[in-house]
């Protein structure tokens, strides 16, 4: 086989993955974005018949028009839905970091023989069930719960908290979901990085506090980076934890999208919310890695 066709194969195993499990998903949900809804199985009516042919296209690209997506806009709920969502997965995001980092710092300098043993203890919880480890939550941060039984038997509290239904339930929630994902790419990088530029900026006159302000972190940036956009983008789109621990006083918009979904059956403007969801993750992503190309290549 030559070197042509290896690398063909290479590239085309990822790009068929793409394709089949991303791509045709996303034109099918575009499509009935576009559509019109109807009181029917299913309950919407296409407004592209490819049947047709190319006058079944003429007649799309003639009649299209963007109902949908101006309901979103003249609708505050999905405008105050998706500012919710984002609050929400940047806060969760933060806290996760918050959390992470001293985490996979101190797995990163541990002794080498410990290491695996730490990895595998962060990656654990995803052996049990995601909606399990989530119902395990309500046990915990209801007012009979193990939280509030244990602070009233130390007497920090005099009265049970209300915690559940709360958006702290539901940041408690996301952190402790995605915890692994923020704390994995940040040990990757930490682990790999020297510690003779440690001692190299102690030696140059550097504090530790400084040395690690001027050295580890800036290291550790890719790896914080991965982490964000691994954690920020689930909880940008969660549904099962804002339903089980925030109640319905939650609003995010995955949520909203399921209502539409299965409540409203408005598949049209489900499929627009989705759109937008998809649009507003994807994009920032897609520029945020041409600006890091562009200063590799300023590097270079």
């Amino acid at each position: 086989m030559s070197h042509r066709s290896r690398r063909l194969i290479l590239i085309g195993i990822p790009l068929l993955w793409l394709l089949v499990f991303f791509f045709a998903p996303f034109l099918i949900v575009l499509k009935i974005s576009l559509s019109d809804t109807a009181i029917a199985q299913p309950p919407y009516v296409p407004t592209l018949d490819l049947a047709a042919g190319w006058t079944g296209i003429r007649d799309f690209v003639s009649e299209l028009d963007f109902e949908s997506y101006s309901y979103l806009i003249d609708d505050a709920l999905y405008v105050k839905a998706f500012l919710s969502s984002l609050r929400i997965a940047i806060v969760s995001t933060f806290i996760a970091l918050l959390v992470a980092f001293p985490l996979a710092y101190g797995m990163a300098r541990a002794p080498e023989k410990w290491r695996p043993i730490l990895v595998t203890l962060v990656i654990l919880p995803f052996w049990t069930s995601f909606l399990i480890r989530v119902y395990a939550w309500i046990g915990i941060l209801r007012s009979e719960g193990l939280l509030n039984q244990f602070l009233l038997g130390l007497g920090v509290i005099s009265e049970p908290l209300q915690i559940m239904n709360t958006p702290t339930a539901v940041y408690i929630g996301i952190v402790y979901s995605y915890l692994p994902f923020m704390v994995l790419p940040i040990y990757s990088t930490l682990e790999k990085m020297d510690e003779s530029l440690l001692e190299a900026a102690i030696d140059l006159g550097c504090t530790r506090i400084s040395a690690f302000w001027l050295v580890t972190l800036p290291l550790a940036l890719p790896g914080i980076i991965a982490g964000c956009f691994l954690v920020f983008i689930p909880a940008m789109g969660e549904f099962v934890i804002p339903d089980l621990l925030g109640g319905s006083n939650t609003l995010m918009m995955g949520k909203t999208l399921w209502t539409e979904f299965f409540s409203n059956r408005d598949w049209p403007v489900a499929s627009a919310v989705a759109i937008v969801l998809l649009a507003a993750l994807v994009v920032p992503i897609l520029i945020f890695q041409r600006q890091a190309e562009r200063q590799q290549e300023a590097l270079k």
